[in-house]
């Protein structure tokens, strides 16, 4: 893929490509969990209501956040973002839910989501590595970091 202006950044096309095919899914993954974090604050219901609730709308707040990061790292190696539903359903390692599932299912659900992203963040690690590619690790690095916490935090209310 030719840009308007050949890129000379220290990383070369082949690796910029195909870091950015890695973030891609990693972006999928993130707007997967985002849509589903938000289905399920507006959605919870049960004696945890307004701790989930909570929860739920600071875990989707952030991830909107993450996916403009993801994305702008993405065309910043001079790639296209994907941005459709069909682009990230194709594309994400994590299954849409249907229904409305007890809250007690939603955090399981949840803790799948985060542990699926920081899967997929772990696989590209080698590539931006090999590359030299000190911004998408930094990017990658601090995803598994708040994936993994919010993980542990979610199956914190599963233990009894």
């Amino acid at each position: 893929m030719k840009t308007i202006m050949d890129i000379n950044t220290g990383i070369n096309e082949t690796d910029r490509t195909e870091i950015a095919a890695g973030l891609s899914r990693l972006l999928a993954d993130s707007y997967t969990l985002y849509l589903q974090t938000h289905n399920f604050h507006w959605n919870v219901t049960g004696p945890m209501f307004q701790t989930l609730h909570v929860m739920f709308e600071t875990h989707y707040t952030e991830l909107a956040l993450a996916v403009d990061i993801i994305a702008e790292r993405i065309r910043a190696l001079g790639m296209h973002a994907p941005g459709t539903y069909a682009e990230f359903v194709r594309l994400s390692s994590i299954q849409e839910v249907s229904g409305v599932p007890k809250a007690v299912e939603m955090i399981r659900l949840l803790v799948n989501g985060h542990e699926a992203v920081v899967r997929t963040a772990r696989s590209i690690l080698p590539l931006v590595e090999k590359a030299a590619d000190e911004a998408s690790i930094d990017l990658l690095t601090q995803r598994m970091q708040l994936h993994e916490k919010t993980g542990w935090m979610l199956r914190s209310l599963l233990e009894e």
